[in-house]
This record gives structure tokens, C-alpha cells and sequence, in this order.
């Protein structure tokens, strides 16, 4: 079997698994980032591909969270309003007369709205990824500008012609609404589409754009023309006037000239804007009778208003100008009145503190503009003389003329809302609504790439490293001084605590012996002698000591330290005595123990005394057996027969002088061995005291 452990085998697998996690991440990135383009496009063309989209940009964003560790949520400068509009405009369910309704149309509306401003504000961080948006947003503005020439050139189904006063105006028999479901509405995101580009324009310093921008911008005042829209023509004509006449004048006398060629080739356009000043049409008339009535509203509802969406349902109860016709009236025509009257007048104001925010927040964000010499100014004027290229058009764009022209765009493009919503409510319209957010997560982000804003946050950062250098700093300083204060404590403390006792050479001789030699009990009992005098003459020196430095005046540490030295001298003297005591005893249980050896010692040598003089005795005893029976052996052989003859006579006797010989030769040898074993036995001995 392969062992599960292996380091190699878990190299591997580490980097698999790195690679695989690696790869998901990068689809999921892929997944939020080309679903936020896809509703970028789709958007102006199809509200349900835009949807699908948003739903697609969401899951992918929400999957990058979960895998992507170093992908972390990041904040807007007007998140907290926002919130608040989502918080309050959920409560207004509860005064709603259709709650069903009103949640049901609350989740969708809602829903869409804050979806798109998170996919924007999370997914977009870097310059680059603006222009992607910008390429799209360009494309689909190109597609709605020319099905817009389409509708007028080509025709429009009658029915579609409901938005215009045949009574007022006999001659105006359409009005193009391209992708959009209304020519107010068209016009509306007209109104953006030309500040966009408008806003790019001005800060774009190639031929090539300018030309391309300019020709853009007035394909689409053309289109704007078709729509006969009174209020969205008058308010882009004023942004662009008032642009103009503070800061450039330029742009005023272009915008004169663009004016007066449109009213000179149509002449109806003429007559409709003029209309406004005058009240001749129905549609002036009931726009002021919506105010009435929604103004009514808000007074008998104010804190929570009618509910999200509810206007339709609570009109009839205010209508002061129909009067019960079968006209369904789904809105104010008025951003400001619509929303106090849905949802309150604290819902109201956390939203327009969310919108004209975005709106001063665009305007006032600035990015570094690259400036050129003249060398490279001549250089460009000689460049612009050459022929038209159009490869140049999305290559060497100044990144901070882009972000800042994009930026600038947005804020008028705000503007454009917030001024067409005083006589219409475009956010009614969804996908109206859906840009706007979606505008307003742009400028967010924008303002967070601000290099400005970027300086300022380094420039924060840095005091704040400065600061915490210097806390640091004070804080090393403060460190070393009460070290040093310490230090300077503990050495004086250490002074009075090991002040040493002076004692007599002869007693020290005296206590240094018994300690170390601590053999005989008498030297033990010196020891223990010179031990009382020894502490009296410690606490007589300790007590004058005392006695000296009371005369003086201390402080509060000294008396501490001088608490505490007294403390460890009374202990220390204890200790002595108690080492003393203990060897004492420790000298006398060796002194018995040393005459208790001396006394087995002495009865050892006595035993082996007895032992040698045995064995002389014994040996003695031998020699003479040994003679004895050599001269029986002469006596045999000088006289054998006569031996043999006493043998014969005497064969008893013979065999006792036999068994006699025989006792004599063993009796020795018993005493031989018997001497073995008493010296057997004193080894033995000698051992067992040894181990005692």
C-alpha cells in the first residue's frame, strides 16, 4: 500500500488543489465580470436579458466572495443612505392598502436596484475595466440612436401614438421612443447618454475623439429632437449653456448653433418647446393636478407614506381632476412628490441624500491630467494635420483624462435626472432606475481611484505612521527611563538587602570547621555554641545599623526595602540555626556510628586471634604424628620377622594400633576443615557489618 503521508504525494495534491482552486476563481471572476457588461449592453435594448444578466453578475460575484480570499467587500461613500432607503422603503409595505402588492413590486423593483449596485461597486477596481464599460455602453447608445432614426424615417404603428395632443399639435404626428416603452422616457436616457459623451469630449485632447464624440453627441440631439419632449430638450440645453458660460464659452456658442439649426429644420420642434411658457395643452394641465393631489397626500401621510408602489390605489381618493374617468395614473410626474408620497417624507430624504450625494461626489472628484510642453504640442498640431486614424481612438487615451471626463459625465448626467424628474418621474421606468444605480456604483468607484482622494487616504495613512512612530517612540523612551529608574531602585534595594554583617574571624573559622568537618559530636556542640553568640552579635550590629538609618529621614522605598532586608536577616538566621541543629545530630549519629565500628573491629581481631593460635595447635599435633609414625616404619623394617611374628600372635592388637593410627591421621584433617569454615564463617561476618 502507498503510504498516505508521503511528501511528495502531498506536493501534489497541495498543488492541485491550488491549480483547481485557482481555476474556479478565475471563472467565477469571469462569470460577475461578463455578466456586469452583459447588463451594461442589454440594459437600453432588452430589461429581461438585462436581468438575466444582473442574476448571472450576482451569483459569479457571490462565488468569488466565497472562493477568492482576497476578494473583500468594499464600502461607498453612500452606503449608509442607500441602506436607509431600503430600510424605510420596506416599512412603507405596512401602509400600504394592497400589502401584497406592495411587497411583491417592492422585492422586484427593489431587488434589481440594489443587485446592480453592488455587481458595479465590488467587481469594477481598476482604470482599464472603464473602458470595457465604456465600449459597451457606446454600443448599445449607438443601436437605440438608430432604431430612433428608424421609427421616424420609416414610420411607427399608429397605436403608438399616444402621447401626442392632436387638438395642441395638429402637425406632430409621432413622436420615436427606439427600445423604450415612452419618448419621455427615450429622452431621458438621451439626456444621459449626450453628458457621457459630453463629459469625455471636453477633457479629450486627440482629433480623432473629439471628432468622433462630437459627431456622437449630435446624432443624438437629433434623436432627441424626434422625440418632442419638451422637458428632457430644455434641460440638456441648460446643462450645456451653463457649462459653457462658466466654463467655456465655446460650448455655449456650439450649443446656440446646434439650437437653431434643429428649430429651423423643424419647425414643430419650435412650437413644442415654446409651449412650455404657455398653458395650451392638456398635458401641462394635468401634470399640475397630479402635484395637487400628490401634495395631499403626503400631508395625511407623511412618516410612511401611501406604500411602495401604491399610487395608482390611493389616487382615486385624491383626484381633483378626472373626476372617476377610466385613466389609470401609476405616477406624480415628479420624482420628489412620488417618493414622499410612497414611502414618507424620511424615506424621501434618505434617497435624495443618496442622489444629489452621488451627483456632488462625481463633480468634485478630479484625476491627474498629463500636461504637455510646447515641443510636444508642436508635435501634436503637426500630427493633427495628418490623415484620420482610427486606431487612435481607443489606443494612448490618457487614463486620467478618461476617468475624469467619465467622472465629470456622470455628475451631469445625475443632474439631467434630477432635473427632468421636476416634471417627470423617470424612475418609474425600471431600466431608468437600474442606470441610475448603476451611475451612481460608477461614481463611487470612481471617487475611490481619485488620485487626490488616494493622496489624501496615503497622507492619512502616513500621519497616522508618523503618530504611531511617535507614540512608539515616546513609549521606547518612557521604557528605557523606568528601566532605568528600576534598575537604579533594584541596586539600592540589593544594597540594603545584602548589606553584610561583619563577624570575627575566629568565629567564622570556628562555624566554617564545624560545617564542613561535622564528624565529632564535640565539634557539633562548638558549632552550636557559637551559634547563639553569632545572631546576638548579627542583631546587635543589624539593630545599630537600624538605629543609624532611622536618624535619618527615608523614603517610602527605603522603608520597603529596609522591611523586607530585616524580614530576609531574621530568616536567614533561622536557616543558620536549623543548619547548625542539623549538623549537630547529623556529627553525633556519625560518632555512634564510628564507635560501633571500633567495637566489631575489636571483636574481629580477637576472633582471629583464636583462630590462628587453633591452627598453630592443630598444625603441631600433625608434625608430631608424622614422626611418630616414621619411627614405626624403621622399627618395622629392622626387625620383619619378628613383626611378623608378633603380628601373628598379636593380630588384635595390630588391628587396634590400626584403627588408632587411622583416628589420629583423620583428626587432622577434621581440624583442617573446621578451620575452613571458621574462617568461612568470620568472612561472612565481615561482610554483614560491611553492608550494615
Amino acid at each position: 500500500m502507498k503510504e498516505k503521508n508521503n511528501p511528495t504525494t502531498e506536493h501534489i495534491r497541495a498543488k492541485r488543489k491550488a491549480f483547481h482552486h485557482e481555476r474556479w476563481n478565475n471563472r467565477a471572476k469571469a462569470l460577475a465580470w461578463y455578466g456586469l457588461l452583459a447588463e451594461v449592453f442589454f440594459l437600453p435594448l432588452s430589461p429581461g436579458l438585462a436581468t438575466a444578466a444582473l442574476l448571472l453578475g450576482a451569483v459569479g460575484t457571490a462565488w468569488r466572495f466565497y472562493i477568492d480570499k482576497d476578494f473583500h467587500f468594499r464600502h461607498l461613500h453612500f452606503d449608509v443612505p442607500a441602506v436607509l432607503f431600503v430600510l424605510i422603503s420596506a416599512l412603507s409595505i405596512l401602509a400600504s392598502p394592497d400589502r401584497g402588492f406592495s411587497f411583491y413590486n417592492y422585492y422586484n423593483l427593489v431587488g434589481v436596484y440594489v443587485l446592480t449596485y453592488l455587481l458595479v461597486g465590488q467587481n469594477v477596481r481598476r482604470p482599464e475595466q472603464m473602458k470595457s464599460i465604456l465600449k459597451m455602453a457606446a454600443a448599445s447608445a449607438v443601436i437605440v440612436i438608430i432604431y430612433g432614426y428608424y421609427q421616424f424615417l420609416f414610420g411607427i404603428d399608429i397605436s403608438s401614438m399616444k402621447w401626442v395632443d392632436g387638438d395642441a399639435f395638429p402637425e406632430l404626428r409621432k413622436r420615436v421612443f427606439s427600445t423604450w416603452e415612452n419618448p419621455n422616457i427615450l429622452a431621458g436616457y438621451l439626456d444621459i447618454v449626450i453628458c457621457l459623451a459630453f463629459g469625455l469630449f471636453m477633457y479629450c485632447k486627440d482629433r480623432e475623439r473629439r471628432i468622433l464624440l462630437g459627431v456622437f453627441m449630435l446624432a443624438a440631439a437629433a434623436c432627441l429632437a424626434m422625440t418632442y419632449a419638451r422637458g428632457a430638450c430644455l434641460v440638456i440645453a441648460v446643462i450645456l449653456a451653463a457649462y459653457g458660460a462658466l466654463k467655456d464659452r465655446r460650448v455655449l456658442i456650439a450649443c446656440i448653433v446646434v439650437v437653431a439649426v434643429l428649430f429651423a429644420a423643424d419647425p414643430v420642434l419650435y412650437e413644442r418647446i415654446t409651449s412650455v411658457f404657455t398653458k395650451v395643452d392638456t398635458s401641462t394641465e394635468m401634470r399640475l393636478a397630479f402635484w395637487e393631489s400628490t401634495i395631499a397626500m403626503i400631508q395625511d401621510h407623511p412618516f410612511l407614506g401611501i406604500g411602495w408602489g401604491a399610487y395608482w390605489m390611493v389616487y382615486p381618493e385624491y383626484d381633483f381632476y378626472l373626476q372617476g374617468a377610466n385613466v389609470l395614473i401609476v405616477h406624480a410626474h415628479n420624482i420628489y412628490l412620488n417618493y414622499m408620497a410612497e414611502i414618507g417624507i424620511p424615506g424621501a430624504v434618505a434617497f435624495f441624500w443618496f442622489f444629489f450625494g452621488t451627483m456632488v461626489m462625481a463633480l468634485r472628484t478630479n484625476f491627474e491630467i498629463k500636461k504637455t510642453d510646447a515641443a510636444e504640442a508642436g508635435r501634436k498640431v503637426f500630427a493633427a494635420r495628418k490623415a484620420f486614424n482610427w486606431q487612435r481612438l481607443w489606443q494612448d487615451w490618457d487614463e486620467g483624462a478618461l476617468l475624469e471626463g467619465f467622472t465629470k459625465g456622470i455628475g451631469l448626467a445625475v443632474l439631467s435626472i434630477a432635473l427632468n424628474g421636476i416634471t417627470d418621474d423617470l424612475l418609474f421606468n425600471i431600466p431608468s432606475s437600474m442606470v441610475l444605480w448603476m451611475m451612481a456604483a460608477l461614481a463611487g468607484v470612481l471617487s475611490l481611484m481619485s488620485p487626490p482622494k488616494a493622496a489624501k487616504e496615503a497622507d492619512a495613512s502616513a500621519a497616522s505612521g508618523r503618530l504611531a512612530g511617535l507614540t512608539s517612540s515616546l513609549w521606547h523612551h518612557a521604557k528605557e527611563v523606568g528601566g532605568k529608574v528600576n534598575e537604579k531602585t533594584h541596586e539600592k534595594m540589593q544594597s540594603v538587602l545584602t548589606r553584610e554583617v561583619e563577624v570575627p574571624a575566629e568565629e567564622q573559622d570556628k562555624s566554617t570547621a564545624a560545617e564542613k568537618d561535622g564528624k565529632t559530636a564535640a565539634d557539633a556542640k562548638d558549632a552550636a555554641a557559637t551559634a547563639p553568640a553569632e545572631e546576638s552579635s548579627a542583631e546587635d550590629q543589624t539593630a545599630a545599623a537600624d538605629k543609624k538609618e532611622e536618624q535619618k529621614p527615608m523614603d517610602p522605598m527605603d522603608e520597603l526595602a529596609e522591611e523586607v532586608r530585616k524580614a530576609l536577616l531574621r530568616r536567614k538566621a533561622e536557616e543558620e540555626a536549623a543548619a547548625k541543629e542539623k549538623a549537630a545530630v547529623s556529627s553525633e549519629m556519625s560518632a555512634k556510628a564510628n564507635g560501633e565500628n571500633k567495637a566489631a573491629e575489636e571483636k574481629a581481631g580477637k576472633e582471629n586471634k583464636e583462630i590462628k593460635e587453633t591452627k598453630e595447635a592443630e598444625g603441631k599435633e600433625v608434625k608430631t604424628a608424622e614422626q611418630t609414625g616414621e619411627a614405626e616404619k624403621a622399627e618395622v623394617s629392622s626387625e620383619p620377622e619378628k613383626k611378623e611374628t608378633q603380628a601373628e600372635a598379636k593380630q588384635p592388637d595390630g588391628e587396634a594400633q590400626a584403627e588408632q593410627k587411622e583416628e589420629k591421621a583423620a583428626k587432622p584433617v577434621k581440624t583442617v576443615q573446621a578451620e575452613k569454615e571458621a574462617d568461612g564463617h568470620e568472612e561472612d561476618k565481615h561482610d554483614i557489618k560491611g553492608d550494615d
